[in-house]
């Protein structure tokens, strides 16, 4: 059994027990059920925006602890003011160490600011929790997911006013499982079997993905020639979350890297 394998068998478990715990009507009433999402999409494609998805994430299976000490709300509103356009909110407990708190914080401390609710999705209950607790954006893995239940968590995701994240590993997933109720589509860098990350993979996938769609690349993204390169390659966003988060202050991890950004682009400019 793999990594991902026993984290949707537990999944499946925390899911049935959550929906026996809390009903689905009783998630339309909490009070970020109605509100206004904000777009990432909008957001991502902004004039001047960085592109950067900035995570929270405490820790993860590969890595173990990252920062076990980081308050979601003091780092995620230093990411929002370091030049963040997104945010990303772990809210799986066993394995990465994230609560539906984390998102509720998250949420109050950065009202106007897209978020993805960073999770394994395999129920539509997950869905509903992810409007009530103050979610923009969620997160399809077509590793652990057929075509179908992509297309039919996407459609139930737009039904709610979410906008969804489909992420893929390799040209098999992206084939199979793109579709029009999709936003955005994640090429994650990290090999599923070995852990290894690699930007290439990035680079071979992307003229693969549509125009239409927001591309964005994941994981192994450290510093900011890489993201540069990526970006003239074609992605619109950069999902950065291990690289912060290892730090004793994420949010000032993030600046010093807008920084350096800004500087490379500007000479850039200057040297054509």
């Amino acid at each position: 059994m793999t990594i991902l394998d026993r984290i949707i068998a537990e999944k499946r478990v925390e899911v049935a027990q959550r929906r026996a715990t809390v009903s689905e009507r009783a998630l339309e009433d909490y009070p970020q059920f109605n509100r206004t999402v904000n777009s990432a999409v909008a957001s991502i494609r902004a004039a001047n925006s960085t592109g950067i998805i900035a995570e929270f994430k405490r820790k993860s299976p590969s890595k173990g602890l990252i920062n076990g000490t980081a308050d979601v709300s003091i780092t995620t509103q230093g990411y929002v003011q370091a030049g963040a356009a997104c945010l990303s909110v772990l809210t799986d407990e066993p394995f990465f160490g994230g609560t539906p708190t984390d998102l509720q914080l998250a949420r109050q401390a950065n009202p106007s600011t897209p978020i993805l609710r960073k999770d394994f999705v395999i129920d539509t209950y997950q869905l509903l929790e992810a409007k009530a607790w103050g979610a923009d954006l969620i997160l399809l893995i077509a590793a652990c997911l057929s075509p179908e239940e992509v297309m039919n968590l996407s459609q139930f995701a737009h039904h709610l006013g979410l906008e969804v994240l489909l992420e893929v590993h390799d040209a098999d997933e992206l084939n199979r499982s793109l579709c029009d109720t999709v936003d955005l589509v994640g090429v994650n860098n990290r090999n599923l079997k070995t852990f290894e990350t690699s930007v290439e993979t990035s680079i071979q996938l992307v003229d693969q993905i549509p125009d239409s769609f927001v591309r964005v690349t994941e994981s192994g993204l450290q510093d900011a020639a890489t993201i540069l390169r990526l970006q003239e390659a074609g992605y619109d966003a950069f999902l950065i979350g291990e690289t912060f988060m290892k730090t004793t202050a994420p949010e000032v991890a993030l600046a010093a890297l807008v920084g350096q950004l800004r500087a490379k682009q500007t000479s850039t400019l200057f040297n054509k």
